[in-house]
């Protein structure tokens, strides 16, 4: 994986619309990671402050400084810890600069109904900032395709255990981030209808693979998962994250080049997946996200932005203010900066 800032400097773009505030719903941080490089504040700040406005962000799950002691449930508090420091490190920062303003963090929902003194211990910790959780259910059953971290099996949002400790997300008024892969959307619907008062977030467009049994077959795939959206759309508790989708895993190639994808690289191969997504769903409950800095394998952060500001150039005023950051800061429950 290729995310060295010299192999991303090869492209340099001029920023479009550098006055349109933007919330970035989907970033992580970590200090130690068994794939990648550390990223921290200084980091994220490189990347938010590379020409966009980008207001405030969001972290989301990625098994951040955990707690290495204590009860096995209670150990992913450590996430939400860490994440307060960094975003009180964004808060104290200068003017300008990227806030985070929302938290998502793990609990094993496979622990039932006992996992409810977890997310109140998140909530406490959290200090205003935290917002749900993500329960990766990310598995194929290809040796070729990484699995989640936190090795889940197949099916797992049909297991019993899970959906009763998914049922305490809704009374504490938390939401659900899902990252799956793109045969399981289909799960993540019947999820979705079990829990019909319950936010659920679907990150990275569900995961339409491009690598091991799935290369070569990239219409076949697109056909499969545009389908699966359609169904996924109906239900009305969903909102759809428009991004990831330059991962390894997705198989565009991009990170094994000898240089990063361009914006008008994204938008060649990406808007079929952006303009089918939010036909869908509406740009009211689709919002753009960078997952960064996952991304950083095939695209800088600037460039990523432009993308997705050429392809939302066909909608409203309106509907940009939802696509950027009208739909994140309803669902995440944030204050409007500007």
């Amino acid at each position: 994986m290729n995310d060295s800032q010299q192999w991303l400097n090869q492209v340099q773009e001029d920023i479009l619309e550098p006055d349109r505030p933007i919330v970035d719903p989907h970033h992580h941080l970590w200090k130690q990671n068994p794939n990648r490089n550390q990223y921290l504040v200084e980091d994220l700040w490189q990347d938010t402050g590379s020409g966009h406005r980008v207001e405030q962000t969001v972290f989301v799950q990625c098994r951040a400084e955990h707690l290495q002691d204590g009860p096995e449930m209670m150990r992913p508090l450590g996430e939400t810890q860490f994440v307060v420091q960094a975003a009180a490190q964004t808060a104290a920062g200068p003017e300008g600069a990227a806030r985070i303003s929302g938290i998502i963090s793990f609990a094993d929902l496979m622990f039932g109904a006992r996992i409810e003194e977890m997310l109140q211990a998140h909530i406490e910790a959290g200090q205003g900032l935290f917002r749900g959780i993500r329960h990766q259910c990310s598995w194929d059953a290809s040796p070729e395709v990484r699995n989640a971290r936190n090795e889940p099996p197949p099916h797992l949002y049909s297991q019993p255990a899970f959906r009763e400790g998914f049922a305490c997300l809704s009374p504490l008024n938390l939401s659900f981030e899902v990252w799956c892969y793109h045969p399981q959307i289909p799960e993540v619907t019947e999820l979705a209808r079990a829990f019909p008062d319950t936010t659920i977030i679907l990150n990275h467009f569900g995961g339409p693979l491009g690598i091991g049994p799935y290369a070569g077959y990239r219409d076949e795939v697109f056909a499969q998962w545009k389908q699966a959206i359609a169904a996924l759309s109906q239900c009305a508790n969903v909102i759809a994250k428009l991004g990831g989708i330059a991962m390894p895993i997705n198989g565009f190639g991009w990170d094994t080049a000898g240089r990063p994808a361009t914006s008008d690289d994204i938008v060649g191969a990406h808007t079929p997946y952006y303009m089918h997504t939010i036909e869908q769903f509406g740009p009211d409950r689709c919002m753009f996200e960078s997952n960064f800095p996952v991304e950083k394998a095939s695209v800088s952060y600037h460039v990523l932005w432009n993308a997705f500001k050429k392809m939302a150039t066909k909608f409203s005023n309106e509907e940009k203010e939802a696509l950027f950051r009208g739909t994140a800061i309803r669902a995440y429950r944030l204050d409007p900066i500007s």
